[in-house]
């Protein structure tokens, strides 16, 4: 059997998109706080490891490049994982790539989720919970009961580490008061509309300043968002600052107005002020905002047609999105001036 007190050199992969590998670093916090003097290394895609600069929990953070030869490089990861002998690895995704490295890799102890197809070849498999109507259960409790038996039962919050540099670089923005829209999504039916943030905007305090985040291909609907309030103090900032810089911005922010996307993480895990705009998904899904102060914007009609799906869409089913167009300016406006404290989900 197993000794855990003896386990020095962890491995957590979770080479999914952005605002997964955020989601993760709860795990990381926790195997820190029981393994403090524990060597813990991160598998990442190539694009998420600059969330992890001068991590102080992490000892290395390792890049699976998922665009250039794909499949080569995982089996060159493969035989990097067995050189490093871990003792334990922990396997946040539910894909038979990453299911292949978790099985293969060496560790003594191998932990994943049962719907990896290579569940069978892990050392413990744990069962993939989904929320329930009456029983939201979130991200991070799914991820933690991957290390629950052999940690505690309470999960850690996401944390990202902005360092004195990330700080510094975008201090003289912090002169005076401020918000941060993050107006862009991958996915069409889970951004509020470009059309929505301008008129939001247009009602703004006089003395606000609006800062548009985002990466590099979200330069397009933030540029159009700033050319429609040029008369206004809005800055376009999309691809000028990496992530932890953004995420030491909206740290200081009066609010951050994100959808349900990868910045609402970045919130979360600087526990700053958010208000995130849910449209065609829920809360209950499971992936909501975990800030002290943190607000859900959404529809007050009932839809029949929402939620169209667990994940965002290309377009609107229906064709007409009113899941986004029938949010009004005063849910994204009362929330700047605290008159609804109440609606804070106090996580």
């Amino acid at each position: 059997m197993l000794s855990f007190a003896g386990m020095q050199k962890f491995l957590v992969i979770q080479t999914a998109f952005i605002g997964d590998a955020v989601l993760a670093t709860g795990l990381i916090e926790k195997l820190h706080e029981h393994f403090p003097e524990a060597s813990i290394d991160f598998l990442v895609r190539k694009g998420n490891e600059g969330l992890f600069k001068k991590h102080p929990f992490l000892h290395e953070v390792l890049i699976w490049n998922k665009k250039k030869n794909k499949y080569l490089h995982l089996l060159q990861l493969l035989f990097k994982l067995r050189s490093k002998q871990y003792d334990v690895v922990v396997n946040v995704q539910r894909f038979a790539a990453t299911g292949f490295l978790t099985a293969f890799c060496g560790a003594k102890l191998t932990v994943g989720f049962d719907k990896n197809p290579f569940s069978r070849f892990f050392s413990k498999k744990i069962t993939h919970a989904v929320s329930e109507e009456n029983e939201a259960l979130h991200e991070i409790e799914r991820n933690h009961s991957l290390i629950s038996f052999f940690t505690d039962e309470v999960p850690a919050k996401p944390r990202l580490y902005p360092c004195d540099a990330d700080e510094t670089a975008v201090e003289i923005l912090k002169n005076n008061a401020y918000i941060c829209i993050a107006p862009a999504s991958v996915w069409f039916t889970k951004q509020f509309p470009p059309h929505k943030w301008i008129s939001f905007i247009h009602q703004l305090p006089a003395h606000l300043k609006v800062y548009l985040l985002g990466a590099p291909g979200d330069f397009g609907i933030c540029q159009e968002i700033d050319s429609q309030c040029s008369h206004l103090d809005v800055e376009n900032l999309a691809g000028k600052l990496s992530f932890l810089e953004s995420a030491a911005l909206m740290k200081d922010a009066r609010m951050n107005y994100v959808n349900d996307s990868a910045p609402m993480h970045f919130a979360s895990a600087v526990n700053a002020p958010v208000a995130a705009v849910y449209c065609s998904t829920l809360l209950a899904f499971g992936f909501g905002p975990l800030s002290d102060k943190s607000f859900i914007v959404e529809t007050r009609e009932k839809l029949n047609c929402r939620p169209c799906g667990l994940h965002g869409k290309k377009a609107c089913p229906q064709q007409h999105f009113n899941c986004a167009n029938t949010i009004q300016n005063q849910q994204l406006l009362e929330l700047i001036n605290g008159v609804i404290e109440s609606a804070s989900l106090n996580r």
